[in-house]
C-alpha cells in the first residue's frame, strides 16, 4: 500500500549521493553487499536514512529480543503499515537469517493465528502499541508480562514502531522497486 503520490526526488545512490548521504550509503554496501532501494530513497532526506540506520541497530544489538521476536516486531508494524517492501525484506530477514519458524511467518504475512503462544504475545501487544498509538490498557500490559516480556520491552517495542514508521512511511512515497535479495519473499498486503 504505497501513497498515491511517489516523490520525483531522484534516490540517492553511490553514484550521485551528496556529502551527508554518502557515507551512510557506503557503510550499507560494506555491511550488507548492496545498497537497498528503500536506503536510497530515504537517503534523500539523510537525517531519515541516518535515524533509521542507528535506532535498527540499537532495537537489533540491544532491545532484549531475540532475533526471531525482533522480525515478529518488525513483520507486525510493517504489516500494520501495509509496506511491502519491509513485509518482504524482513520476510527473507526471518527465514534465512532470525529462524522464524515457517509457521509463525506464514501466519503473520497472512494476519492468522501465530501457533507459537509467546511470538503471539509479542505480535499482539505490538498491535496493541501500534493501534492505541503508545497507550495500552492495563490488561495488555499484564498478558504481555505474563507470556514472560519485561516491562523494559514495552519501550524497545515504541524504538522498533519509530524505526519502522521511518521506513514503512518513506517507502509509501518513494515506491522503491523490490531487491533482487527480497524477491523470493515478496509480500502484497
Amino acid at each position: 500500500m504505497s501513497a498515491d503520490y511517489k516523490m520525483q526526488l531522484a534516490p540517492q545512490t553511490l553514484d550521485n549521493a551528496d556529502e551527508r548521504a554518502r557515507p551512510l550509503l557506503e557503510q550499507a554496501n560494506a555491511k550488507l553487499g548492496f545498497v537497498p532501494n528503500m536506503y536510497a530513497g530515504m537517503a534523500k532526506a539523510p537525517g531519515v536514512l541516518d535515524t533509521y540506520l542507528h535506532g535498527y541497530e540499537l532495537f537489533r544489538e540491544a532491545s532484549g529480543f531475540t532475533p526471531p521476536e525482533q522480525e515478529v516486531v518488525f513483520l507486525t508494524i510493517s504489516r500494520l503499515n501495509g509496506c511491502g517492501y519491509c513485509m518482504s525484506a524482513h520476510s527473507m530477514l526471518a527465514d534465512k537469517m532470525s529462524q522464524v519458524p515457517a509457521d509463525v511467518l506464514e501466519a503473520i504475512r497472512d494476519d492468522k493465528p501465530i501457533p507459537d503462544q509467546r511470538l503471539a504475545a509479542l505480535s499482539a501487544f505490538t498491535s496493541v502499541m501500534f493501534e492505541s498509538r503508545g497507550k495500552p490498557a492495563n490488561e495488555d500490559v499484564t498478558a504481555f508480562l505474563a507470556a514472560g516480556f519485561e516491562e523494559q520491552h514495552i519501550l524497545q517495542i515504541v524504538l522498533a514502531m519509530a524505526v519502522k514508521t521511518l521506513s514503512n512511511y518513506a517507502n509509501h512515497v518513494n515506491h522503491p522497486e523490490l531487491d533482487d535479495a527480497f524477491a523470493g519473499h515478496a509480500w502484497q498486503g
